[in-house]
């Protein structure tokens, strides 16, 4: 806000300026012009008010007309939407002022710091009262900051008396809060508005935005990952891609000079020239055409369309192609990556890929990661490489893998986290899942599932097969809040027990009397007698121990309910164990090892097999009380 006026102390001038009327529009610039004849500044001047005249005219500009003079009581009459925001419409002032210089030492609110200021438009003026400002009250207090205002707005080509309809409410205000303080001091500035005329509306260009396009907000202190550069533009369904927003001519305004503010002509360079296919629709609204996805996928621009679609073919996913791709799992986005050389990646060093789903031809570089609901990779996996999908399909596995149904044609020695897990060759690696079954197994595998683990045939050693209920991440995380839920609501239980026998104990005691006291509460009753307040005090506190005993009785019948239901989610965890089956459809050949593993109590058992037998299915056999072994069974 620019502020114009104020009123700071001056050193006395050595030359004085004589008090000179003179008749102006523009106080300013009169003001200067005899600061500059007097070689003084222009601050160590003031003035005096006289006679203020107020001038308007239609004027079209082909002829001139003469101007019509207001009168003050009619000033307000022109505060008329309709005539001030008429280009035609003119209006001025013309000030008859005397001008003299400043008298500091008889000046009663030299401590007084106004200003004026206003918006840049000069549609809104304020009234400042500086930090610090003091004055004392007087008389006529009111009269002279009236016009202390508005000798700053004349500095300032502001007009007087129009406008400011609100002036005087707040000329009356800092006067009754003067009047009651008597003197006043202003700790902190305050900025109040005094005048507001029609602020024009500003004209509006038209604009094409991309919305598909936009950047997230990136933080100044956060890494930039450059290997992800949106190669891919995914949307979803009824999102809003592009919007076209249409150009707007502004509305026509006056400032509180009086001067007709005339809005700009709108550019219009955006126009959509583009087109759409049935995968993207069209919405116009008075100021804006939007333009709609139908469906989920990526936005494609193609001779002059754009279009959404979910397929898309690439030669190879890398930094300097199209670096790291993420589209969501749920974007119905499917890439073929088709490169095939087997000295070369597919998928390239350090790149991250999440879609839908995703066929890759060839190998998957060192520290890729790629995410999908369905996922197959034709070539090998880097041994720093991972993969997570639902459904997962991998030619030579050396990396990690993750998902729900994991096939695996030739794992070497990598990793395999899932549910259902098939492998047609295992040559090393470490392989967790519910159920795994292994076509042909050589040495060092290392495979632990909750439910089954079968090979077809074994031609190695040094295997490890291992089921543990608890192989899963999310059995070990229900174990433990079980294990913790059950702790503590066997200490509720014992709680509540102890209370209830105090309860117990005292209903019993207290039950004859209790008795006795309701006898005699009904007989006062019947004979309409008033009952001992005493009596009645008794009557309800026993009721009271009652009710609660009952409360007691309910919450520990569902503390024993909760721990039975928990207890036996624990049981049947440990029960899965003994329906865990190793299968071994070949002969045992070499150095093997079977380990069952149980949750309550925590107890390992092994067995290695010999070189040579023909047993083909192991299970844990309880074959004592609390006591178990790793026997061969019928299927």
């Amino acid at each position: 806000m620019a502020l114009f006026g104020s009123n700071k102390q001056e050193t006395k001038s050595i030359t004085k300026v004589k008090p000179t009327v003179i008749k102006t529009q523009n106080v300013a610039k009169e003001l200067m012009a005899i600061a500059k004849s007097y070689d003084v500044k222009v601050d160590s001047l003031d003035f005096n008010i006289f006679e203020v005249w107020t001038y308007t005219r239609m004027y079209d500009g082909s002829r001139e007309t003469e101007w019509e003079e207001i009168s003050r009581d009619e000033l307000y009459e022109l505060d008329d939407e309709s005539a001030l925001l008429n280009p035609e419409f003119q209006i001025k002032q013309t000030y008859e002022i005397e001008v003299f210089s400043k008298n500091n030492e008889d000046d009663m609110y030299a401590d007084l710091k106004l200003a004026v200021g206003a918006n840049a438009t000069k549609c809104k003026v304020y009234l400042s009262i500086g930090a610090g400002s003091s004055v004392s009250y007087n008389p006529r207090f009111e009269q002279d900051l009236l016009v202390l205002i508005n000798k700053r707005k004349l500095r300032a080509g502001i007009l007087i008396y129009i406008f400011d309809e609100m002036l005087n409410d707040v000329v009356s205000k800092i006067t009754a809060h003067v009047r009651v303080q008597e003197t006043v001091t202003y700790e902190q500035s305050e900025t109040i508005l005094i005048a507001e005329s029609y602020e024009p509306t500003l004209t509006t260009d038209d604009e094409l935005i991309l919305h598909f396009e936009k950047k997230e907000d990136i933080d100044e202190n956060q890494k930039i990952d450059y290997s992800s550069r949106g190669f891919i533009k995914n949307v979803k369904k009824d999102e809003l891609l592009i919007e076209y927003v249409k150009a707007k001519e502004g509305k026509p305004g006056r400032n509180c000079r009086g001067e007709f503010m005339k809005p700009q002509e709108p550019v219009i360079s955006h126009e959509p020239t583009f087109k759409i296919n049935e995968t993207i629709k069209e919405v116009e609204t008075d100021d804006s055409i939007e333009y709609i996805a139908y469906e989920n996928g990526y936005v494609s621009f193609e001779d002059n369309t754009y279009l959404i679609k979910t397929d898309v073919d690439v030669g190879e996913i890398s930094f300097k192609t199209t670096g790291s791709i993420s589209t969501g799992l749920d974007s119905d986005v499917s890439i073929s990556v088709k490169e095939t050389d087997a000295i070369k990646d597919a998928i390239g060093t350090g790149m991250e890929v999440e879609v839908s789903e995703i066929d890759i031809e060839g190998n998957v570089g060192s520290n890729a990661k790629v995410f999908a609901l369905k996922a197959n990779v034709g070539g090998q996996t880097h041994k720093t490489s991972t993969i997570r999908a639902d459904k997962l399909t991998i030619n030579v596995h050396k990396g990690n893998a993750f998902g729900k149904n994991i096939h695996i044609t030739r794992l070497e020695h990598g990793l395999i986290d899932g549910d259902n897990i098939e492998i047609a060759q295992a040559v090393g690696g470490n392989v967790r899942g519910k159920e795994i079954v292994i076509d042909l197994c050589s040495s060092y595998v290392k495979a632990t599932a909750s439910k089954l683990i079968e090979i077809k045939k074994l031609q190695g050693s040094e295997n490890v097969f291992t089921i543990d209920p608890l192989v899963k991440k999310d059995a070990q995380k229900n174990l433990s809040e079980n294990e913790e839920e059950v702790k503590n609501l066997k200490i509720k239980i014992r709680d509540l027990g102890k209370e209830i026998q105090t309860y117990s104990k005292m209903v019993e005691d207290g039950t004859a009397a209790f008795l006795d006291l309701k006898k005699r509460l009904l007989n006062y009753k019947k004979n309409g007698v008033k009952m001992p307040e005493s009596f009645v005090k008794k009557y309800k506190q026993f009721q009271k121990v009652q009710l609660h005993l009952e409360q007691l009785k309910k919450k520990y019948t569902k503390s024993e309910t909760d721990l039975e239901m928990l207890s036996s989610s624990t049981t049947v965890l440990q029960a899965d164990i003994f329906e865990a089956r190793i299968i071994n459809r070949n002969r045992w050949v070499g150095h093997n090892e079977i380990i069952f593993k149980m949750v309550n109590p925590p107890l390992e058992f092994s067995y290695k097999p010999k070189e040579g037998s023909e047993d083909k299915i192991f299970a844990l056999v309880e074959i004592g009380e609390g006591e178990y072994e790793i026997q061969a069974v019928k299927e």
